[in-house]
């Protein structure tokens, strides 16, 4: 049952809103038994019911079928903690500024984890005028490329995409920024530090 929705997840968020199973099964129209077999894992809700079902427990469908109740802990915003996330189908880069539970193109996507830059992921950041000139000692071919370099500050943050065969390098506005993201498409992320 963990693959489609999680009883033990549905038995939790029911709990944590202090309602019985007869409560809950009155609020979606179906009979407390069968509440009782989602939540032992001996049947699944039927499809229609998913959404008046998320609804009822509190949470997005989304929440429910990655069956973890994603509660943002960074709610100052604090940026240096945001998470980013790529689809391996499109390419899409995604952001958020804490923990959220984020899908594209029909994939649940785990949170990027930084690690910092080696030798050969080696990030350098010039100062040249008001802006920081950032560059990566990296191939540049259709294979195996830099796909974009971040720069968080305090109060924001802004991405260079970069593309195969091109400059694996960008200028980014000198102001407050705290540490550089790069996303090298076959070995992973990088953080370096200011």
């Amino acid at each position: 049952m963990n693959q489609y929705i999680s009883g033990a997840m549905i038995k939790q968020l029911r709990e944590e809103k202090n309602i019985t199973q007869q409560q809950l099964a009155q609020k979606i129209d179906v009979s407390s038994k069968t509440v009782s077999k989602w939540e032992t894992g001996r049947g699944y809700p039927d499809i229609s019911l998913i959404k008046p079902l998320a609804d009822s427990l509190g949470v997005s469908v989304i929440e429910l079928f990655a069956g973890q109740n994603v509660t943002n802990k960074n709610r100052s915003f604090n940026m240096p903690r945001m998470k980013f996330y790529i689809c391996p189908v499109c390419g899409n880069i995604i952001s958020s500024v804490g923990d959220a539970v984020v899908s594209c193109c029909g994939i649940t996507l785990p949170a990027l984890e930084a690690e910092p830059a080696d030798e050969s992921h080696t990030v350098s950041v010039k100062g040249i005028e008001d802006e920081l000139y950032v560059s990566v000692s990296h191939e540049m071919s259709k294979l195996h490329y830099i796909s974009f370099i971040a720069a968080v500050c305090d109060d924001g943050f802004e991405i260079k995409k970069l593309y195969p065969e091109g400059d694996s390098a960008a200028r980014f506005k000198r102001s407050g920024i705290r540490c550089f993201y790069v996303y090298c498409n076959r070995h992973g992320f990088y953080k370096k530090e200011i």
